[in-house]
């Protein structure tokens, strides 16, 4: 047992990233079925969507799970309510003060877990009173910080100034990489890209495919005005590029942006005109499998990494 399996009371370090159309109801339950933590992604959820993703978890895996909130979306109370009502036990939020809600889920039992993309947010969360917090490095798909720290300067950084648990994130998907993680001072990993490429994924199957084809350099931060977000390079990323050679202003982004583009590209399998999210580590993962398979196969490398380590 360490800080993050008592915490959570799994049996792996593991984290599953609440990722946007990838996280449904059949990744999380596998996830934690196979010993990790499984998040579903609220992020792309209607509320009533969220509540039966929740209802099917719960008749899907009796170990613990949880939700990934994204504090942006405009319908956060309602998912709040939902959350409390369907009686989650554990809440990642992210894209937001952790103030905002820490303290009134944790008065309700919740566990509740910040992500964080640099020391000072981390030691803000601390102040807030989660439980536990996620440092996600600059390698990392989909959204991510405006500060640029890898994930390897990132977790001893993060390590030194708080004194809760702490979850590595960004660029992690092998059992190397995991205790490369640990030693660095984090108590656990959270992996998105490595699970978005599992067949419980929700993604759209091109998707999937688009995720092992994609090699080193094939994925880059854009929308910086907006929120800096990793993609790979599409011919939608291309028409970012052009706008972008015009000094264009926020207003025209958005409108080149529009609405949907994540669910298209990611969910709906359109990979010209899509925004297709996935971290550097992309150009790690050859295959689409079971979950079961790539946590397995985690821990067996992690095992065969430490015993390494030792003769070193």
């Amino acid at each position: 047992m360490n800080r993050i399996t008592s915490l959570f009371n799994i049996k792996y370090p593991i984290i599953q990233g609440g990722m946007i159309w990838n996280s449904g109801y059949k990744l999380a339950s596998a996830v934690s079925n196979a010993g990790g933590l499984g998040l579903i992604g609220a992020g792309s959820m209607y509320p009533d969507v969220l509540r039966e993703h929740i209802q099917k978890c719960k008749k899907t895996t009796d170990k613990p799970f949880g939700v990934n909130v994204p504090m942006l979306y405009p319908n956060i109370e309602e998912i709040i309510q939902i959350i409390i009502e369907e009686e989650v036990k554990i809440v990642f939020t992210s894209a937001g003060n952790p103030k905002t809600w820490t303290s009134f889920l944790k008065e309700k039992g919740i566990t509740v877990v910040h992500v964080v993309s640099s020391s000072k947010f981390a030691l803000k969360a601390q102040e807030a009173g989660v439980d536990a917090v996620v440092a996600e490095g600059f390698e990392a798909g989909g959204h991510n910080g405006r500060e640029e720290t890898t994930t390897l300067t990132l977790i001893p950084m993060v390590k030194e100034n708080i004194s809760i648990p702490l979850i590595a994130a960004g660029g992690i998907a092998t059992g190397r990489g995991m205790l490369a993680a640990m030693i660095l001072g984090a108590d656990g990993v959270q992996m998105g890209s490595r699970f978005a490429a599992s067949t419980e994924s929700s993604a759209h199957a091109d998707f999937k495919q688009t995720i092992i084809d994609t090699k080193e350099g094939d994925t880059l931060v854009t929308l910086k005005e907006l929120a800096p977000v990793r993609l790979i390079k599409n011919k939608f990323y291309n028409d970012i590029q052009e706008l972008y050679s015009k000094c264009p202003s926020t207003e025209e982004l958005k409108e080149l942006l529009g609405r949907a583009r994540a669910k298209r590209g990611m969910f709906e399998g359109d990979l010209v005109e899509g925004e297709l999210e996935i971290g550097q580590i992309a150009g790690l993962i050859h295959d689409i499998k079971p979950v079961k398979e790539i946590i397995d196969s985690v821990m067996e490398e992690f095992e065969m990494a430490k015993k390494e380590a030792v003769l070193l």
